[in-house]
């Protein structure tokens, strides 16, 4: 097995060992998850040194190999870059928890399902196959959405959950067709070859609807608008699980997936445009939602909403600059997002609120904690000599690449990020404060460690970029403009430029914002349309049209049932008929033989007379007639023992099902009204006519002897058998046979379980009548 498929499925394999595990060693599942977070983060390092060069490692092994798929796993910059974000920010996440959450009984389900969604984000961004990509996608959407309702008492957290659930669900089936209609164009499902057929992408009259597809994939996923929505809302997760998505995992997948497929739609101008348009507005209206919250998590939550807008952009923009401007302020963002909501978290443990009005002279009680939270804050102001800094020079200098409007966009953003931060920071930190719920005092060291840790990272990155970032930069930025790879040389310094100038623009406006941020958070706007209320009338809708749905569907008629089913079939296999022209009739079947259409009138006979006849017994043989004509039929095309096996299946079932209905009580027959009687009976004509007509396209094709060849071949020297049906039944079909046989078993059980009911309303009713 490939290492790279092994280190994925570690988390999986920890995970289940952990519910395995008796009560008292799985209180230590917290601290095994870090370690084993901390093992892959130096695995995947040890292949710095080829990733950082400009190349790759690739795996994979056959999955399905008749379609295709494969189990291929790819690790260059862009993907490495993700998987020590994953286990490094892993590893502080899962100490933090096993603290936070210290005593409480759903610790180990909250470390058991952080496990599971890192075993997926860690699979999504190492697949080189789009259907393994797929696979590992949509379990992340399913963990985070147990995640988000990790306390199911609580209505907000479900509604939450579901909200995520659901859009990020779509998104995925936008997705999945998307990267099918991709894999059709260029033959193949893995993304490298994917990427070195750009050239056949781009002329495909599907490019269009296949860069809206899976754009709407990770759109929704990245939470850019109109999707934003729901990333605020997925705050009713603990605060560690809030960390770990907003920082390294579920909302960074969509930016991997933009990312790693610029190169193949990086010249579309609708896939240009589309991430420009969305990530500008993403930007300025979660910058201007996030100024208005009191609460530090989702304050937290909108400013990552402009985090990925800015991401998202820079995408958009295009070009070497842009994509190392991606690179590190994708680093930058996710190191100072886990800190501030550790930090969050630690200060809701130590004070019992996250609401920044009352919050204040945070910083005399709590001072390594106001340490971690000061250095995150620099550095997500953007201020030198933290890494934000570098991150915003490159994004301006991107940003200048482009047009002025983009330029106007990233100015206003980095300044309401610059108030953002001192809302985050300042306030809680030194602001005036109000009586708190709890006397605020220093948190547990595992609960400070991880921010401190983070921060200084935040600090050595800024102050030696070339040394912690140079190499891994420049192999991700590669590996997203799709250019050779060339080593960059990063340094925090970048002398007195046009850069430097917005900077101190985007400082003094950014504090500007901030004070007059409580103006703004108090504001009353007027009513308006809503991303989210559009969401809302759209649920309710759809929760209506179930309503109705069922009412006219679910009326208690088996026969209604059935008629809709087979009016269905009729609907649908006559219209592909006609409309794909699959109306043909052989030859043969002009001059039919004496013999044959004698058996043929048997079955007419028997089939007329089941439908016409009053009495129960007499429709049993009718049907039986049916029965024997078919074998007839069977034995006149050389099918001898099936012939026999239908003759033996018959006579059972007429002796069965007529010493059964001994035992059945006497009901009154179902009264059907005339228009009853007539659409029963024109959907029993339209299903024989279009079972018919289906029947004669598929003989008037040229009979392909493929299959019967390979089975005529094998089944003698594989399975030993000379009588090639019971060899197909045993033995190459053997699963299918088993169910068949199941279900056998499952009736013959309903049935046991009906007599039992039936023979007890019987004796019910005796008893009454005695």
């Amino acid at each position: 097995m490939p290492e790279l498929l092994i280190y994925v499925l570690l988390p999986f394999f920890l995970a289940g060992l952990l519910c395995a595990l008796p009560g008292g060693l799985r209180a230590y599942g917290a601290a095994m998850a870090a370690l084993l977070c901390a093992v892959l983060f130096g695995l995947f390092a040890t292949a710095l040194p080829t990733v950082g060069a400009g190349g790759a490692v690739v795996q994979s092994m056959p999955w399905l190999p008749s379609h295709g798929v494969e189990l291929a796993l790819r690790l260059d910059g862009l993907s490495m870059l993700f998987a020590l974000l994953i286990t490094g920010i892993g590893a502080f996440i899962f100490l933090y928890v096993g603290r936070y959450l210290a005593g409480s009984a759903m610790l180990t389900r909250c470390v058991v399902l952080l496990l599971l969604f890192m075993g997926a984000m860690l699979g999504s961004v190492l697949a080189d196959d789009v259907v393994m990509l797929f696979v590992f996608w949509e379990l992340t959407s399913l963990m985070s959405f147990l995640l988000i309702g990790f306390d199911g008492k609580e209505a907000k957290g479900r509604a939450a959950a579901l909200q995520s659930l659901l859009v990020t669900g779509g998104g995925g089936l936008a997705l999945l067709a998307g990267l099918l209609l991709l894999g059709n164009v260029v033959g193949t499902f893995r993304i490298s070859e994917m990427i070195a057929a750009t050239p056949l992408v781009l002329e495909s009259p599907l490019l269009p609807a296949i860069v809206l597809l899976i754009l709407g994939g990770a759109f929704t996923k990245s939470a850019q608008f109109p999707f934003h929505f729901w990333l605020p809302n997925a705050m009713a997760a603990p605060t560690p699980v809030s960390a770990y998505l907003h920082s390294a995992t579920m909302v960074k997948l969509g930016v991997y997936l933009m990312a790693r497929f610029t190169p193949v739609f990086g010249e579309d101008p609708l896939w240009t445009g589309a991430l420009l348009t969305a990530g500008s507005i993403t930007m300025l209206l979660g910058c201007a939602l996030a100024l208005r919250e009191r609460d530090l998590k989702r304050i937290l939550a909108y400013t990552t909403v402009v985090g990925l807008g800015t991401l998202t952009m820079l995408l958009g923009i295009g070009g070497e600059v842009a994509a190392l401007a991606a690179v590190i302020f994708l680093v930058v963002h996710a190191l100072y997002k886990a800190c501030l909501f550790l930090v969050a978290g630690a200060i809701d443990k130590a004070t019992g609120t996250r609401d920044i009005t009352r919050l204040g002279k945070l910083a005399r009680a709590m001072p390594v904690t106001a340490c971690a939270a000061i250095l995150a804050g620099l550095s997500m102001a953007g201020l030198p000599p933290l890494v934000g800094f570098l991150g915003k020079e490159l994004v301006y200098e991107a940003a200048l690449g482009g047009s002025a409007v983009v330029v106007v966009v990233a100015l206003l953003t980095n300044a309401a990020t610059v108030a953002a931060a001192g809302v985050l920071v300042y306030r809680p930190m030194f602001g005036p404060g109000h009586p708190l719920p709890k006397a605020p005092k220093e948190v547990y060291l595992s609960l400070y460690a991880g921010p401190i840790v983070l921060a200084v990272l935040g600090l050595l990155c800024g102050l030696v970029p070339a040394l912690m970032l140079g190499p891994l930069a420049s192999a991700a930025a590669a590996a997203i403009g799709g250019h050779e790879y060339v080593l960059i040389d990063l340094y925090l310094w970048h002398g007195f430029t046009p850069m430097l100038l917005l900077s101190i623009v985007t400082v003094a406006l950014g504090l500007l914002i901030f004070r007059f941020a409580d103006r703004w958070r108090r504001a009353e706007l007027p009513g308006s349309v809503s991303a989210e209320g559009v969401y809302a009338t759209l649920l309710e809708g759809m929760q209506r049209l179930a309503v109705w749905q069922t009412r006219r569907l679910q009326t208690g008629s088996l026969r209604g049932y059935m008629r809709a089913v087979f009016a269905v079939i009729v609907v649908t296999i006559g219209s592909a008929l006609l409309v794909f022209d699959g109306l043909a009739i052989p030859d043969d079947v002009l001059a039919p033989r004496l013999l044959d259409m004698i058996v043929i009138g048997l079955v007419l006979l028997g089939a007329v007379a089941t439908a016409l006849l009053s009495s129960l017994l007499a429709g049993i043989a009718a049907v039986g007639l049916v029965g024997f004509g078919v074998a007839l039929i069977f034995l006149l095309f050389g099918a001898p023992d099936l012939a026999f096996t239908q003759f033996a299946v018959e006579t059972l079932f007429l002796v069965i099902l007529t010493v059964l209905l001994l035992h059945l009580p006497h009901r009154e027959p179902e009264h059907r009204t005339r228009g009853q009687r007539l659409a029963d009976g024109a959907v029993a004509i339209g299903v024989g006519t279009v079972a018919c007509l289906l029947l004669l396209a598929v003989l008037s094709q040229p009979f392909d002897r493929s299959v019967t060849a390979f089975y005529e071949t094998v089944s003698l020297p594989l399975a030993h058998g000379k009588n090639i049906v019971n060899v197909i039944l045993v033995d190459f079909r053997a699963l299918d046979t088993l169910g068949e046989i199941a279900v056998l078993g499952f009736a013959g059980l309903a049935l046991a379980a009906l007599l039992r009911v039936t023979r007890g309303d019987d004796e019910a009713e005796r008893s009454a009548d005695r």
